[in-house]
Order: C-alpha cells, then structure tokens, then sequence
C-alpha cells in the first residue's frame, strides 16, 4: 500500500512562486513513477508533470513546461513541483499520483493523494 500526502499550497499573487511537496510512504514506492495532476473548478483533472523512478524522463504538460519543476528525492520519499512565473489560470486544486506504468493519464496511476489548493490572485 502506498499512501501520498500534499503539502506547500496557498494563496499567491500573478509571478509569484510556491513548491509543492508530496510525502510518500510504502516500501515500493520509490520504484514508482509519480506525477502531478490537476483540477481546477468546474474542469477535468489533467495532467501537469511526471517524473520516472529511475528520474531520468520527465514529461510536462505544454501550459507548465518552463515555469514548473518536477523533482524527487528518493532518500526522503518525497516529490517536489516548483511552480514559478504563476498565472491565474494555474488555481486549482493539485494531487500527487504514483503508479509502476504510469504516464500521462489519470488512469495510469494507482494511488492518489488528498490533494492541496493553489489559488494565484491576479
């Protein structure tokens, strides 16, 4: 079993910065690859940012790529995202996901965090 808490949003103003920390606990976990999602009022979840377990591939969406940065610290069974340069349209609410095959879609992933409000104020 693998459980996922978020940590590090909140309130910013537009060009502003915050990073998100995700805390994984499970003795597989760091074989996993993990990602970040999003879901913003009345949208879809989508996809922000995937990191392999082994780090070596990364994958972003296009409307973060260059302003948010996916990392993890297998030592500490964490995954970071830091956002920088946030716009309005960045609001909403983020989860972490872990999944051994996983990709781009939701459905790749097997366990899923609580998740963590980031609301950017223009």
């Amino acid at each position: 079993q693998v459980q996922l808490v978020e940590s590090g949003g909140g309130l910013v103003q537009a060009e502003g910065s915050l990073r998100l920390s995700c805390a994984a606990s499970g003795r597989t976990v760091s074989t996993y690859t993990m990602g970040w999602f999003r879901q913003a009022p009345g949208k879809d979840r989508e996809f922000v940012a995937t990191v392999t377990y082994t780090g070596n591939t990364i994958v972003y969406a296009d409307s973060v790529k260059g302003r948010f940065t996916i990392s993890r610290d297998k030592s500490k069974n964490t995954l970071y995202l830091a956002m920088n340069s946030l716009k309005p349209e960045d609001t909403a609410v983020y989860y972490c996901a872990a999944g051994r095959l996983a990709g781009l879609l939701e459905a790749q992933y097997d366990y899923w965090g609580q998740g963590t409000q980031v609301t950017v104020s223009s």
